[in-house]
C-alpha cells in the first residue's frame, strides 16, 4: 500500500512537473479558440479595457500620444513584454516561492524591457528618443504587474499569453485613438504627413481646411488634453454599455 501511494505520487509530481512548461488538462480538452480563449482576447477592448475599466496605464496614456507613431510602438513594446513575461510566469508558477514572486515578476519584465528597448535604439532610433524614459517605465506599468499577478500565477502558458495580448491590445487600442485625434487636431498631420492641408503664412497661400480659416488647437498637444479624450472614451463607452456605470 505505501509503494503504491509512493507510486502515485511520483505519478503526480511527474504530471506537475510536465504542466509547467504545456497545458493542464482542462486546458488539453479547450479548443484553441474556445468561447473562452476568444473572451481574454475581446474582453480586454471593450468591457474591460485596462485603460477605460480599470484605470490603469494612465501616466502613459498622458505622455506619449502626442502623435501617432510612438504611440503605435509603445503598444507594441507593451504587449511583446506582456506576452512573453505572462508565458514565462506561468511556465514558473509552480517553482517560485510565494515570498519572492513580486521579485522574480520584476526580474522577468525588465530583461523583456531591455530587450525591447535594445531593439528600438537599434532599428527606430528616432521613436525611441520619442519614447524616451517612458520604454523603461513599462517594468513598473500596472497593468504588466497586475496580469502576472492576477492571471500568469494561477493559469497555464497559453491562456496566459492570450491574456497578456489581449490587455495589451487593449491598452494600445486606447493610445492609438488619443494619439489619432491629438496629432490630427493639434497639428493637422497623421506620422508626420499633412492630411488637413498645409498651413501657411496667409490664407490665400494654404491650402486644405486651413485655406477656410482653420486653426489647429495648440490644446490638444498639451497632456491635459490627453486627459479629457481618455474621459471623453469613458463616457461613450459607459453610454453604450450602462452596465459599466457604478452603482452608488
Amino acid at each position: 500500500m505505501a509503494k503504491e501511494t509512493k507510486f502515485n505520487s511520483a505519478k503526480e509530481e511527474e504530471k506537475k512537473q510536465e504542466m509547467i512548461l504545456f497545458l493542464s488538462d482542462s486546458e488539453e480538452k479547450e479548443h484553441f479558440l474556445s468561447k473562452g480563449n476568444r473572451k481574454l482576447l475581446s474582453d480586454p477592448l471593450d468591457d474591460n479595457n485596462p485603460i477605460t475599466v480599470q484605470v490603469l496605464g494612465i501616466c502613459s496614456a498622458l505622455a506619449i500620444t502626442v502623435q501617432l507613431e510612438p504611440a503605435i510602438v509603445m503598444a507594441i513594446a507593451v504587449m511583446v513584454v506582456m506576452a512573453f513575461s505572462n508565458m514565462i510566469i506561468s511556465m514558473l508558477r509552480n517553482l517560485i516561492p510565494s515570498r519572492i514572486r513580486i521579485i522574480v515578476q520584476l526580474v522577468v519584465v525588465a530583461s523583456l524591457v531591455i530587450l525591447v528597448s535594445e531593439v528600438l535604439k537599434a532599428y527606430a532610433f528616432d521613436v525611441s528618443k520619442q519614447l524616451s524614459v517612458f520604454v523603461g517605465l513599462i517594468i513598473t506599468n500596472c497593468i504588466v504587474m497586475g496580469r502576472l499577478e492576477a492571471f500568469a500565477l494561477g493559469n497555464g502558458v497559453y491562456k496566459s499569453f492570450l491574456d497578456g495580448i489581449g490587455n495589451a491590445a487593449g491598452y494600445g487600442l486606447i493610445l492609438i485613438i488619443v494619439a489619432f485625434f491629438r496629432e490630427l487636431l493639434g497639428s493637422g498631420k497623421l506620422f508626420g504627413f499633412e492630411v488637413l492641408g498645409h498651413q501657411a503664412a496667409t490664407l490665400s497661400e494654404s491650402t486644405g481646411l486651413y485655406a477656410l480659416g482653420y486653426e489647429n488647437n495648440g490644446l490638444m498637444l498639451l497632456s491635459p488634453m490627453a486627459l479629457i479624450v481618455v474621459g471623453l472614451i469613458i463616457w461613450v463607452q459607459r453610454a453604450r454599455n450602462r452596465k459599466l456605470i457604478e452603482e452608488n
